[in-house]
């Protein structure tokens, strides 16, 4: 399933990553840029295993750990209400 943050979500590009706010509830969430790269590849239409692919080639992790940082992320990215 894509991703998409909600309206009530503003982002950020910053140095190091991507700031994300919910401006309805106020929680406030900075992104690594690990976490950044999945986000930018997952709102672009790719999907989770993709965005794992992306994470492997960029920052030279094993594909297993890549698949579980991008499963945790977007679970939590869901699971706060910022994104569907």
């Amino acid at each position: 399933m894509p991703l998409r943050f909600g309206d009530n979500v503003s982002t950020a590009e910053t140095d190091y990553g991507t700031v994300l706010l919910d401006e309805q509830g106020g929680a406030y969430w900075e992104l690594n840029p690990t976490a950044t790269l999945v986000v930018r590849a997952l709102l672009d239409g790719a999907d989770e295993a993709d965005a794992a692919a992306a994470l492997v080639r960029e920052f030279d992790i094993d594909q297993a750990q890549a698949r579980q940082d991008v499963e945790t992320l977007v679970r939590e990215l869901r699971e706060s209400g910022l994104a569907s």
